[in-house]
């Protein structure tokens, strides 16, 4: 039986209820508080990845801690804010950042950062990675990505595609598949997932490369066409879709990711405690479940690993982007 996904308006809604908490992140009251409430500093607005993953572990993450857990949203500046906000928290563990695969990829794109990010913070937890889908418009005469490209050979100046922004996870990935392929698609940034999905549904735009999360819907309704993966293994719910590697990229792999931080003077011990912490949080079955139906693989990691993770994606892109001369700083 297929599993069923709710909207990301129903799933906030319902891990609200579910959690006690509000959208405005009131402490959980029902659990005895051995310290001061533990803050989730989300850089993006209620309702996307970041926000879902925080409020999905908020309520398990409480019952182990024996403390509230508030999810405060602080987002703005390509998370910048959220961000800058956490390198000047006290490092007594009581705030940390939740962040994107953006962490990794602003020192590229953005060279006047006002934190340094391999300086400042110190690795919690890589809670979740999951690949990007490349969805096409209904018109796009290729129902997968070899046909894509064999397409976009024949036609170089017809097709583009929609990114999240310049320098965005969706652009480099996107940018490196067109390398690899040796074919033209022009791309066009827009301010989010949501106007490159509206974007691909009205034509404007050719593909987009964005979470199954966020292209389930319109996968459902026959309005984005999946071509690929970027994942190592095709995803459960799209069985029948290619990965990248699959389709004359051996050994393509690419995934968003979403990683918890501390500010870098925390000590070890509370480190260490708040990484048992959230990895039996992430690693509840229902949690689990919650995360894996919106298309989520949880990693759990520890801190050392999720530090060495973030650099080894700030050096593959930063390379990526030495190499080809992509103009990525805004």
């Amino acid at each position: 039986m297929p599993t069923f996904v709710p909207s990301r308006r129903q799933f906030v809604q319902a891990a609200a209820l579910g959690s006690g908490a509000t959208l405005l992140g009131l402490p959980l009251t029902s659990q005895a508080q051995d310290g001061p409430p533990l803050r989730l500093v989300v850089t993006f607005p209620p309702g996307g990845s970041t926000d879902i993953t925080a409020r999905t572990i908020q309520p398990r993450l409480g019952e182990l801690a024996r403390r509230s857990v508030i999810v405060d949203n602080k987002p703005g500046a390509a998370s910048q804010i959220g961000t800058q906000f956490v390198a000047r928290a006290a490092p007594d563990g009581n705030t940390l950042l939740v962040c994107f695969d953006t962490h990794a990829i602003n020192p590229i794109v953005k060279p006047n950062l006002p934190y340094d990010t391999f300086k400042d913070f110190v690795g919690v937890s890589l809670a979740v990675r999951f690949p990007l889908v490349i969805g096409a418009s209904a018109s796009v005469p290729a129902a997968n990505l070899r046909e894509f490209v064999a397409a976009a050979r024949k036609q170089p100046a017809r097709f583009s595609y929609a990114s999240t922004g310049v320098g965005s996870m969706n652009h480099l990935v996107m940018e490196d598949i067109k390398r690899q392929a040796g074919i033209f698609v022009l791309h066009v940034p827009h301010g989010g997932g949501g106007p490159a999905v509206q974007a691909v549904i009205s034509d404007q735009a050719s593909l987009t490369l964005l979470s199954y999360a966020a292209l389930k819907g319109q996968i459902s309704a026959g309005k984005v066409k999946p071509l690929a993966v970027t994942g190592a293994t095709r995803l459960p719910d799209l069985p029948n879709v290619p990965t990248v590697a699959e389709s004359g990229f051996p050994g393509f792999e690419a995934y968003s990711w979403i990683g918890i931080f501390a500010p870098s003077a925390t000590p070890g011990a509370t480190v260490a405690k708040l990484t048992g912490e959230f990895q039996g949080a992430l690693n509840t079955p229902d949690v689990k479940q919650r995360l894996n139906a919106l298309g989520f693989e949880v990693v759990a990691s520890d801190g050392p690993a999720l530090d060495r993770y973030t650099k080894q994606q700030y050096d593959r892109w930063t390379q990526f982007v030495k190499t080809t001369g992509l103009k990525v700083v805004e």
